[in-house]
């Protein structure tokens, strides 16, 4: 877990490999977004290739949004990611996120026989907006 990017190289040779990158966006916070969007330019290309979704928490309080919701569409079709949405407040949607990111780290890993991280990114991104 970090709250932004690059991470510091004092400590790569401990390091594990990364199989998924997860960015939290808060609604409620514009300085979430900017944070993210500054982030992403220390990703590698190859990442948007399944291993990268943008995780949206506070979706459940549309009074106290502080960025729109078509800036963060706009950001998974730019980095062709997947977009989560989740209310952490909520225990149901919480676990239910936690499960969901589970199975998407398992498959990014390989642990998931017949399924590419490619293959359920594109997957994932064609459900984004039903």
């Amino acid at each position: 877990i970090a709250t932004s990017l690059p991470l510091p190289s004092e400590r790569d040779h401990l390091r594990p490999r990364v199989d998924l990158i997860v960015f939290m966006i808060d609604i409620k916070s514009k300085y979430s977004l900017k944070n993210v969007e500054a982030s992403l330019a220390h990703v590698d290309a190859s990442f948007f290739l399944g291993k990268v979704c943008f995780l949206v928490t506070g979706v459940g309080r549309v009074n106290y949004c502080s960025i729109g919701m078509n800036a963060i569409w706009k950001l998974g079709e730019i980095y062709c990611s997947p977009v989560l949405l989740c209310e952490l407040e909520l225990e149901g949607i919480r676990a239910a996120t936690a499960q969901r990111l589970v199975r998407m780290l398992q498959i990014c890993a390989g642990h998931i026989p017949g399924v590419s991280a490619l293959y359920f990114g594109s997957l994932m991104r064609g459900s984004a907006h039903d």
